[in-house]
C-alpha cells in the first residue's frame, strides 16, 4: 500500500480507503477461486496495482472517458484504473465465468460504481471506447484483431484513441507491423526491480463502423 502512495501521492481518503482494502479482498476470494498465484497475493500491490497503474502514468483518463478492459482475469488493470479514475466507466470483460465472478465481488466490496462486468469474449462486446486496456493476453497482431471496430471515433485525450497494453520483455518482433506503436518503459516512472523490462505500449487504432 506505501507504493501506492509512493508514487500517487494526491489520492483522496476515499481512494486510499479502496486501496487499502484490495489485500484482503484478493485475499479472501482467492481463497475460494484461485485467480492470482500465491507469491503474487503477497506482492499484490506491486505486482497487480501498481503495474496496473502504470497505464495511468502513460495517459490520465478524462471524465466521462469510456475504457475496455480485455481478458481482465480477477480485475487488472480495469480495477485499480477505476479507483484512481472515478468520473471514468471502466467495462472489464473475461471470457471465464469465474474470474469475472471475482471481479463482480471485488468491486461490489469497494463499492465503485463506474466498473460493469461482461462474461464474454472481446469479440461479442458492442459499443466503441476510447481506450482498450489489457495485459498481455496475447501477442499484439491477435489482439488488434480481435479489437477491431471498437474504438470511438472522436478523440478526448492528449493519445490518439486506441491500446493501451502492459507487455514485457523485447517486443520489437511483435511491433514490427505496428510503426505508430509507441513503447513507454515502466522503469522510467517506477524505481523497483520489477519493472526493469514492463513496458505500456500505446497503439492508435482507427474509428470503423
Amino acid at each position: 500500500m506505501e507504493l501506492i502512495k509512493k508514487y500517487f501521492p494526491d489520492l483522496t481518503a476515499d481512494q486510499l480507503e479502496k486501496f487499502a482494502a484490495l489485500q484482503e479482498l484478493y485475499k479472501d476470494w482467492n481463497l475460494k477461486i484461485n485467480v492470482v498465484s500465491r507469491k503474487d497475493i503477497d506482492e499484490l500491490y506491486l505486482r497487480h496495482v501498481l503495474h496496473s497503474l502504470g497505464i495511468a502514468k502513460v495517459q490520465q483518463f478524462n471524465t466521462g472517458a469510456n475504457i475496455l478492459d480485455v481478458g481482465t482475469g480477477g480485475g487488472f488493470p480495469g480495477i485499480p484504473l477505476a479507483i484512481l479514475f472515478p468520473e471514468t466507466h471502466f467495462r472489464l470483460v473475461d471470457s471465464i465465468g469465474k474470474k469475472i465472478k471475482v471481479v463482480n465481488e471485488v468491486t461490489e466490496g469497494l463499492g465503485l460504481k463506474n466498473v460493469t462486468s461482461t462474461n464474454a469474449r472481446v469479440e461479442e462486446i458492442n459499443g466503441h471506447f476510447d481506450f482498450i486496456v489489457s495485459r498481455a493476453v496475447a501477442a499484439m497482431p491477435t489482439f488488434v484483431h480481435w479489437v477491431q471496430g471498437k474504438i470511438a471515433k472522436q478523440n478526448k485525450h492528449t493519445l490518439k484513441n486506441g491500446i493501451l497494453y502492459l507487455k514485457g520483455g523485447d517486443l520489437s518482433d511483435e511491433l514490427a507491423d505496428y510503426p505508430k506503436a509507441t513503447i513507454y518503459d515502466l522503469q522510467d516512472y517506477f524505481e523497483e526491480d520489477f519493472f526493469e523490462t514492463k513496458k505500456v505500449v500505446h497503439l492508435p487504432l482507427k474509428f470503423k463502423k
